[in-house]
């Protein structure tokens, strides 16, 4: 009896066999060609799904595989493929600085930048370091000497320490240094300001007869212009009439975007100007922006900016999507800061017992009102949700984080969405109010580095109990905060602040200066670890911008910003964490920087 063959089996067998050998030319076949493959690394992803990894694979400006050999990533590889092998090397999302002040920054490298000098060597050698910048008749200006004059930079402090008497410097420092550039110099204060020959020359000053000059024993002029005074007025009107060319701001720019990009930072979230918006897209239309900006305007522009057809995401320009360049929150103010004695508590500052603090701008259209109700700052925050923007508030003291929380549940009363609302530094915190950052899904935007400078004066200034909770990190997320990480940097005019990522992590990490005092850190208790500083300089700050689909971790889809670092940050000795270097800087998928 002959046998058939079942028709369906046959069909069945057909199937099988064409489903095996498409498998097959799959898994032989040679994917598409990457631009950029990273080899042997040790990859720190911020996703849960897959937390490590040994190799990345980028095509176009975004990550297209996270792979755990190197064989599997090396199948991208093409003839224009770049290749880099990390020989070990740290690799995590790229870091995205969540406050910095780029249009001062700058100007701290090459203009005046006198904060740690107090005496007359360190004047000359900084002043002449800026003249070989310079061309002839351009003026230098700032300079904030004396910021570290009481404590030196890295300090801890020194419970009791006797303040010197300050030191004043005079024209005669450094008139032989600066015959072709003007110079007009501020103490950190801003209550005295150094003016060379030229500059007095130039304001018609020279022979010391207007009110606020100080002479010297023979009555002559030292240079030292009190602020305020008429002098002082004059000298302002004459530096007007002299202002930074284009060419010297754009060259400013570029000095802060290349320490940015030998830093590791792929995106800053800016304190915008107009001016220096401008300015950021020229620099964008040259190809010379080698970070993203995530732009912040003042609080009070929120109504001009809706007239003006921009809310968030759209570039200042185009007004379309951009993910290089675009306006983000709206940054308010709600006290001072704590190197001036101004930010807000509810008790005065023991140094000072008359002194609470100082309310700012956006809570009150009275600059010498003792008391302010807020209705400012809601008019202001309810403008610029209506155009689309959230808000992002400075508050510091005790009273200053209290009453914008206050502000920020009255909004949620009224059926606000408080998605991405900030509240900026939250420097010192009450514990009823440490919940309440999680119960009104409010991120508190915070500034690791400032416990390490911060310190020197912190306990001087509002005693051992209230510094409890100063940069308490811990209890935030104890509490179900978002951290999102950033800078301040280049500082205030009391504090030279560092961005490079290194510090910050360090600080949060430690609680110690850079000195590594005290001991076992400040407030230890409040420490956290390196994984949750990533976590907060990386996805937190992508999500508090609204683009965390897109960004802030090392996922397949997502844009290709990365930070190589040469040490593993997670597993060194926490001394080591300052040792750490960049070695290169990725964003939109092209290496920006490369030690």
């Amino acid at each position: 009896m002959r046998n058939h063959l079942n028709p369906k089996l046959f069909v069945f067998f057909i199937f099988i066999c064409a489903a095996y050998f498409l498998s097959f030319m799959a898994c032989t076949q040679k994917p598409e060609s990457a631009d950029l493959v990273l080899l042997n690394g040790d990859i720190w992803t911020v996703d849960e799904a897959i937390p490590t990894a040994k190799a990345l694979v980028v095509r176009d400006n975004a990550i297209t595989a996270v792979c755990q050999s190197d064989a599997k990533a090396e199948r991208y590889i093409g003839d224009e493929t770049k290749v880099i092998d990390l020989e070990g090397q740290f690799v995590t999302p790229g870091i995205i600085d969540g406050h910095v002040h780029f249009n001062r920054a700058g100007g701290l490298i090459l203009d005046a930048n006198l904060m740690t000098v107090s005496d007359e060597d360190g004047l000359c050698k900084e002043i002449g370091r800026v003249v070989g910048i310079l061309d002839d008749g351009e003026w230098i200006t700032r300079g904030l000497w004396g910021a570290y004059e009481q404590w030196a930079l890295g300090d801890a402090g020194v419970e009791g320490s006797e303040k010197a008497e300050p030191w004043r410097p005079n024209r005669s420092m450094i008139d032989d240094l600066t015959p072709n550039n003007p110079c007009f110099l501020c103490r950190f204060d801003y209550k005295e300001w150094l003016a060379n020959t030229a500059a007095l020359k130039a304001a018609e000053l020279e022979g010391g007869k207007v009110k606020g000059m100080i002479l010297d024993k023979d009555g002559k002029s030292t240079g030292v212009v009190l602020r305020p005074s008429p002098a002082f007025d004059k000298m302002q009107v004459t530096l007007a009439e002299h202002p930074k060319s284009q060419n010297r701001l754009l060259n400013e720019n570029r000095a802060a975007l290349k320490a940015l990009r030998e830093s590791g930072i792929v995106e800053i979230h800016d304190i915008a100007r107009p001016d220096q918006t401008k300015r950021f897209v020229e620099l964008q239309e040259n190809g010379e922006l080698t970070c993203r900006v995530w732009l912040r305007p003042d609080l009070s522009r929120g109504a001009e900016l809706k007239e003006a057809g921009l809310t968030m995401g759209l570039h200042p320009k185009t007004k379309e999507k951009d993910t290089w360049l675009r306006y983000g929150a709206l940054k308010g103010y709600i006290d001072g800061i704590m190197g001036t004695h101004g930010a807000l508590f509810f008790e005065p500052y023991d140094d000072q017992p008359d002194n609470y603090g100082h309310w700012r701008r956006h809570t009150s259209d009275d600059p010498e009102s003792k008391t302010r109700n807020m209705e400012k700052m809601y008019n202001l925050i309810k403008v610029g949700v209506e155009g689309g923007f959230v808000p992002n508030v400075h508050a510091i003291g005790t009273r200053g984080v209290a009453e914008m929380l206050d502000l920020y549940e009255r909004l949620h009363s009224e059926s606000v969405d408080l998605t991405g609302f900030r509240v900026i530094h939250a420097q010192v915190i009450r514990p009823q109010d440490f919940p309440r950052f999680n119960a009104l899904g409010v991120i508190a935007e915070v500034n690791p580095y400032h416990i390490s400078d911060d310190m020197r004066w912190m306990e001087e200034r509002i005693g051992h109990e209230r510094c409890k909770g100063a940069y308490a990190f811990k209890s935030l997320l104890d509490n179900g905060a978002m951290l999102s990480f950033g800078s301040d940097w280049p500082g205030t005019s009391v504090a030279l602040y560092h961005m490079h990522p290194k510090y910050l992590i360090y600080a949060a990490v430690a609680r110690k200066t850079l000195k590594g005092t005290p001991e076992k850190g400040w407030f230890p208790e409040q420490k956290i670890s390196v994984e949750e500083s990533i976590k907060a300089f990386t996805i937190n700050n992508a999500i508090a911008a609204f683009e965390g689909d897109i960004r802030g971790s090392i996922e397949v889809g997502k844009l290709a910003d990365l930070t190589v670092f040469d040490k593993n940050l997670i597993e060194i000795p926490e001394a080591d964490i300052l040792k750490t270097e960049v070695t290169y800087t990725i964003v939109d998928g092209k290496v920006v920087f490369e030690r």
